[in-house]
């Protein structure tokens, strides 16, 4: 006889549905754990909960401090599960130089995350992720073309010489009175790259094109956030709930709408025999490209690869600038010293030049000091590893995604002296001249380092130095400068204002 028949059927059926759900519970932890356990000599890792993993272990405000934590416990190779993902992250210079450097071909691709997915849903997403044909081709030519249309070269000097004339003018249109530098310097910055992808640039009134930098600020910034990386680990809930990750989407749709518009007008009088910029040499190029199929030259690739530039182009370069102005409110003595050396090798009209460069190591050791400091992109753009490889003595899968914490190269202690100081003289040799430090990683290393270093390097420096030569920058009346900031995917300076004072 059943044991069953000897209870009430009621209390049966709720102790059924109990060792039912005991059943599914047990089966789903033991599911997660198999699917999510570690390889044999795979990177340790912290204990993680069961389906969301180490999400937890990581402040969504400075996850690069929690990796450096990490690090002190388990060494500067380590693994993190975040939701459906397991990432290797890579800590300190020596680590950090190995898997970028000395390693050029174990981690060259781009993992295709969710919110990376999402945001190239409709156009480009070939080149940037796997280094194979289609990335080399689109990188050689991107190279190519950017260097023919001045950078690095004298040529763009000119270009952004005469943007400076706009920017020193309506700097002094604020009478020396406290003002909010932020748009006015993205502005004024991405009228460089403007130039070169345009062909023109754009007044600092254009309202329209105040609002492009609006979205491309907002949306750079939402990328850090937890939103992102709730919506890369729980995509599938993440897209039908509500949050600021559907404000970052939107922001780039309206950023590339306005790039398809520019592609647009171009072809309406596009002439192979003179390109004007960019997006004429693109379009020529796909022309010539037509029977290469596997190269990718397409308009929906261009529209990336004009996203991909002017995001570069224009916010990292205004983001250092603007940490620039507050670290030279808040050390008064460096700005004096660098503007002593400015006086005695340019004087107070000679506009700067690259050529300049080596007369003003000061100069020169003050923005590299600056860039350390403001350490603006604290993590490595996301790798992957497209093939197994050894790393710190553990083995690393094949399609792995691989984490730089460049924060812990910048500031790591075997590598530099007494790092959380701002000292410019670290940049100095023993007669005074510029010193490169090797782990100075701020455009990250290896193949695939930063394709706007160079220009990147010409505009800091000669803005820099224009506006130093130019005006002495303080704090209003009665305010303590600080370096306050906000950590998105870029670490940038909190809302400031400033007083320009002319010299």
């Amino acid at each position: 006889m059943s044991l069953t028949h000897l209870l009430p059927a009621p209390l049966w059926e709720r102790l059924e549905l109990q060792y039912l759900l005991v059943f599914i519970a047990v089966f789903l932890l033991v599911t997660d754990y198999v699917r999510n356990r570690s390889p044999k000599n795979f990177p340790p890792s912290p204990p993680g909960l069961p389906f969301v993993g180490n999400v937890f272990h990581l402040d969504p405000k400075q996850p690069h401090i929690n990796m450096k934590k990490l690090a002190q416990k388990y060494g500067n190779i380590f693994s993190l599960r975040l939701g459906r993902s397991r990432v290797v992250v890579v800590n300190g210079y020596k680590m950090a130089k190995e898997a970028l450097v000395n390693q050029p071909d174990a981690v060259p691709s781009r993992p295709s995350d969710p919110m990376f997915e999402r945001i190239n849903k409709l156009y480009g997403k070939f080149f940037i992720i796997h280094f194979g044909y289609p990335w080399k081709q689109q990188r050689r030519f991107m190279l190519t073309t950017l260097r023919n249309f001045g950078v690095g070269k004298k040529s763009l000097e000119s270009t952004i010489i005469e943007e400076l004339g706009y920017f020193h003018q309506a700097i002094q249109e604020e009478q020396s009175k406290p003002f909010e530098p932020h748009y006015l310097i993205n502005n004024a910055v991405a009228n460089i790259i403007c130039s070169i992808v345009f062909g023109r640039r754009f007044e600092y009134s254009d309202q329209r094109f105040q609002e492009l930098l609006h979205l491309i600020f907002e949306a750079v910034f939402l990328e850090g956030t937890i939103w992102a990386q709730l919506y890369n680990a729980f995509p599938t809930i993440m897209k039908v709930l509500p949050g600021r990750h559907h404000v970052l989407f939107s922001d780039y749709d309206k950023v590339v709408e306005f790039l398809r518009s520019e592609i647009e007008e171009h072809k309406k009088d596009w002439d192979p025999a003179a390109p004007r910029d960019f997006i004429d040499c693109y379009l020529e190029e796909i022309e010539r490209r037509k029977k290469d199929v596997e190269a990718k030259f397409h308009e929906e690739n261009l529209s990336y690869t004009l996203l991909d530039l002017f995001v570069a182009g224009t916010e990292t370069t205004s983001t250092t600038l603007r940490w620039a102005l507050m670290y030279m409110m808040k050390y008064r003595d460096v700005q004096e010293k660098v503007q002593k050396e400015i006086d005695a090798v340019l004087g107070r009209d000679q506009p700067p030049s690259m050529q300049d460069r080596n007369n003003l190591p000061y100069t020169d050791a003050v923005i590299h000091e600056i860039q350390r400091m403001a350490d603006i992109i604290p993590i490595n753009m996301a790798r992957k590893a497209d093939e197994e490889f050894s790393l710190g003595g553990c083995i690393i899968p094949k399609h792995t995604t691989v984490l730089v914490n460049l924060n812990s190269v910048l500031f790591d202690e075997e590598e530099w002296d007494d790092p959380y100081t701002f000292k410019p003289e670290r940049f100095l040799d023993a007669n005074g001249k510029f010193e490169k430090n090797d782990a100075f990683f701020v455009f990250s290393a290896g193949k695939r380092s930063c394709v706007g270093e160079r220009l990147a390097r010409m505009e800091l420096f000669l803005f820099f130095t224009s506006l130093l030569q130019k005006f002495t920058f303080q704090s209003p009346e009665g305010v303590e400068p600080t370096l306050d900031f906000q950590q998105g995917l870029t670490r940038v300076p909190a809302p400031y204002k400033v007083c320009a004072i002319p010299r």
